[in-house]
């Protein structure tokens, strides 16, 4: 009987997730899968690698409960694919802290420990864990592993993982831990399948979404990123607002008497893409209007991510390569074109056929940065990770 792993990733409103196989050298996806709770009454749909459907359900009546949907999950799994044997469920866990730099079992310690770190990353930590919790309560004898979007860059070191306040909170932990890094980690990893030549080289991954940023890697290893202590640093993103002068916080809470937590709403929840247009967080509604606060959006949006990756290279003294991956950069050839431009002076030419057609490679002859879009898959991330942490000695 071959072994699986069940990976959950969690966002702000659904969660991907995938079954794995674990008898091959690298995993290989069984089936794959949502639980969106965007609507009313949540909803499971299920399907196989190819993208057809195996299962599907929505909860019915006044049950909104979307903890019994990963019951479903768990008995679909034991039912079409019962001559394999599920070893473990792997999460995603945004934020790690200064104690994690790889991959762990969940006990009751550490998952204190992660829930501790819920103030750093408000909106997302408690998502991350609220599944952990659900499935420990329905299978308890079941191995749960902990995955971070921290891990990736816990070898920052200053200057790029300082802030610029008193050294007494820096040793307190208040420091730049960076974020994404399990799509970092895929990504990085393709590149090199891709163009092993290029591995040594200065490169920067833009990671484009609802949530973005962006990380400099030298020899595959992060050594910066836009995000810092929490996830709303850094580039603008759906409803984040990124970087912002300190000031505006004091100015809205002391002039404009918003509490603490209304200023968590506005730059978590009412900022960025949305709170500039007006219209949208969603890039694709944005790039299909004609409005003029959608048009100024899009700018703000491919204003920052270039004036970052010139930050990035600055970092790095230069710049040989740049990656989109990411909803947006994976899919928006506008968004793409839109920051080349902007970093023409940077020796960045991106090939018009090219990017229309989303080839890998879409730097054009006269580029001096090589250029490409890889689809990232976080879940295949997490599934390696688990299948190391099965294989350790006991």
């Amino acid at each position: 009987m071959s072994d699986t792993v069940l990976v959950l990733n969690s966002g702000s409103s659904s969660i991907k997730f995938g079954l794995f196989g674990l008898s091959a050298v690298d995993p290989a996806l069984l089936c794959k899968g949502l639980l969106d709770e965007h609507e009313a009454r949540p909803r499971l749909v299920v399907k196989n690698p190819a993208g057809e459907t195996l299962f599907e359900k929505q909860q019915t009546g006044s049950d909104t409960d979307s903890s019994h949907l990963f019951a479903d999950v768990l008995t679909f799994i034991e039912k079409h694919f019962g001559q394999h044997r599920l070893r473990a469920v792997g999460h995603r866990i945004v934020h790690g802290g200064s104690d994690h730099s790889g991959p762990v079992e969940l006990t009751d310690d550490v998952y204190a420990g992660l829930e501790a770190l819920t103030p750093l990353a408000p909106l997302h930590q408690p998502r991350c864990l609220e599944p952990v919790r659900t499935i420990n309560a329905i299978r308890p004898d079941l191995t749960q592993i902990a995955c971070f979007d921290t891990a990736f860059h816990h070898g920052l070191t200053p200057p790029a993982s300082r802030f610029a306040i008193p050294t007494r909170y820096e040793q307190r932990g208040i420091r730049r831990y960076g974020f994404h890094g399990l799509s970092f980690e895929y990504v990085a990893g393709r590149l090199a399948e891709i163009a092993p030549e290029l591995v040594t080289n200065r490169t920067v991954i833009a990671h484009l979404g609802n949530g973005a940023s962006l990380c400099a890697l030298r020899n595959s290893r992060s050594v910066d990123t836009t995000m810092g202590l929490t996830p709303l640093d850094g580039l603008v993103m759906g409803t984040r607002c990124g970087s912002i002068d300190p000031g505006v916080l004091l100015y809205l809470q002391q002039h404009e008497k918003m509490s603490v937590e209304a200023v968590e709403h506005l730059l978590y929840q009412e900022s960025g893409l949305l709170g500039v247009s007006g219209i949208s967080s969603d890039m694709r509604e944005l790039l299909a209007s004609g409005e003029a606060a959608a048009r100024e959006a899009v700018d703000l949006f491919t204003f920052r991510a270039a004036q970052q990756v010139a930050v990035m290279a600055n970092t790095l003294g230069g710049l040989d390569c740049l990656v989109f991956t990411g909803g947006i950069g994976e899919h928006s050839k506008e968004v793409r074109a839109g920051i080349g431009e902007r970093l023409a002076w940077l020796g960045v030419h991106i090939d018009a056929v090219a990017n229309d057609d989303t080839r890998e490679r879409i730097g054009n002859s006269d580029s001096a940065v090589d250029i490409f879009v890889i689809p990232t898959d976080e879940e295949l991330t997490i599934a390696r990770h688990c299948a190391a942490v099965l294989r350790r000695p006991q």
